[in-house]
């Protein structure tokens, strides 16, 4: 262990060096600035790099061995990310996975700062620094609490217009509503958003409990097991789709893992 003032002085000498400091320095404690967290998430990142490149030098003799970092987001997510691991798991048995699960801009943002190598998310999304391969597209559904007057009627389709004056429990991405914003006609009537929530089983209960119509992508009807509380209708309009797409970063080069993983899924 670094003893505290040799520790200061170089915590110090780096904040120098850079030109910025990177603690906010409070009475016994210190906390991290702005710059300090992307100081050592890159820090992170090149440690990481640094352990893989060892490692996948080591590893050429002996076949594909190491540990693969995937992040997904959830609905057809694990289901599609499961698939994709257990055929490349077949070709190389020696391969170790860690899996880390969260909403779209945060998978994104991992493939970013290199703390995940391969990504499932959901469109949309920003394209920059970003490698792409469309995997799945599914339609998206209406939960309608029971008793509801839109789940009185037999037709399993509905559209949004139907949905515009209802109270809505969204995803909680940012663009997410501005995406469903769009769908109620551009900004001309803003949909009446109730609750905004990143895991899809709460929006779940919390339409079995009746708060509000929930919009979610069609994987979510694999969790509703309670038919009685709540009804499901698929989204009619053609245009509104959810759609799947495999990501990568095109900042920093793929460990050997990470492109096999890749080239197994295109075909290369």
């Amino acid at each position: 262990m670094i003893a505290q003032p040799p520790l200061s002085r170089q915590i110090r000498d780096l904040e120098e060096e850079l030109g910025t400091p990177l603690f906010v320095r409070e009475h016994h404690s210190l906390k991290l600035t702005e710059e300090g967290v992307l100081f050592r998430d890159y820090a992170t990142r090149i440690l990481s790099m640094t352990e893989q490149s060892i490692a996948d030098v080591r590893n050429v003799s002996k076949g594909l061995q190491g540990t693969l970092y995937l992040a997904e987001v959830e609905g057809k997510g694990p289901n599609i990310m499961a698939k994709l691991v257990s055929e490349f798991s077949k070709l190389y048995p020696d391969v170790q996975y860690s899996f880390w699960n969260g909403n779209s801009d945060e998978v994104v943002n991992r493939i970013h700062k290199g703390l995940s190598d391969v990504g499932l998310i959901m469109e949309p999304y920003d394209p920059q620094g970003i490698h792409s391969h469309h995997l799945y597209t599914e339609p998206w559904v209406a939960m309608i609490p029971a008793g509801h007057p839109l789940a009185c009627t037999d037709s399993q389709t509905i559209s949004m217009l139907e949905l515009a004056d209802c109270d809505l429990i969204i995803p909680s991405r940012e663009s997410r509503l501005r995406e469903i914003s769009d769908w109620l006609g551009g900004g001309e009537k803003m949909p009446h958003v109730i609750a905004r929530i990143s895991n899809v089983v709460t929006a779940y209960e919390l339409c079995r409990q009746g708060l509000g119509v929930a919009i979610y992508p069609a994987a979510v009807e694999d969790i509703v097991t309670d038919h009685e509380s709540v009804c499901i209708k698929t989204i009619s309009d053609k245009d509104i789709r959810a759609s799947y797409v495999l990501i990568y970063s095109d900042e920093h080069p793929l460990h050997n893992i990470a492109r096999k993983f890749i080239d197994n899924l295109i075909g290369k």
